[in-house]
């Protein structure tokens, strides 16, 4: 019956995601083998086989679908009247909750979406999109409620907030941050100062020029 065959092939690809995640997690991505995965998801390592064609794969498609939930989730929670600076903090923030809640795991996971390897090339940039095009999504109700520029170019922009969520989420690796909270305030930070530039604003009173020397 085909309900029930693809109920089945819906478990033992879940049961391979969760054993990947489990033992990425407590061995290292590098010291898990195919065997091992197998082993722990209770099948053969031919049947891995026939649904992903590498760790690598096997990575990212729990990425997809986890940020797929994540995403929709995020929108649900959205306000669409708040403040487009609340609205990038809560994106961020619930994305490096998913990230980080398997230290390594994380670690392995941020990294093949940051430096893909050739085979997964394709997926990675996906999975880019998707952050991306929600990304745009907010910024062109921020644009609709005058809380952003209408002459800049969104996927750019999303892009630019990517590559700080990037940055807080290494310098949370590296130890610079220390806890959620830390990334929390390092995030605000970030995205105010992107917001608001970084240019110093005119003043309204200009200082006055001094006359030239006359001569004697």
């Amino acid at each position: 019956m085909p309900g029930l065959r693809e109920q089945k092939k819906k478990a033992t690809k879940a049961a391979i995601m969760e054993a990947a995640i489990n033992l990425f997690g407590e061995r290292g991505y590098e010291s898990t083998s195919v065997s091992a995965l197998a082993k722990a998801a209770g099948i053969g390592k031919g049947t891995i086989y026939s649904y992903f064609a590498s760790k690598n794969e096997i990575l990212l498609a729990f990425c997809e679908e986890e940020l797929a939930f994540i995403h929709d989730e995020i929108r649900d929670k959205l306000d669409p009247a708040a403040p487009l600076a609340e609205k990038m903090l809560l994106v961020l923030m619930s994305d490096f909750r998913f990230v980080t809640r398997n230290k390594e795991f994380g670690r392995t996971l941020i990294r093949e979406l940051t430096f893909p390897k050739e085979i997964t090339i394709e997926k990675s940039r996906m999975i880019e999109e998707r952050f991306l095009n929600l990304f745009v999504s907010i910024f062109k109700e921020g644009q609709e409620r005058g809380q952003l520029r209408r002459d800049i170019e969104l996927i750019v922009t999303g892009g630019h907030f990517y590559a700080l969520y990037l940055m807080a989420l290494s310098a949370w690796y590296s130890g610079r941050l220390h806890s959620e909270e830390d990334v929390r305030e390092s995030l605000e930070l970030l995205i105010e100062q992107t917001l608001n530039g970084l240019i110093p604003r005119e003043s309204s009173s200009k200082p006055a020029t001094a006359s030239p020397k006359q001569g004697s």
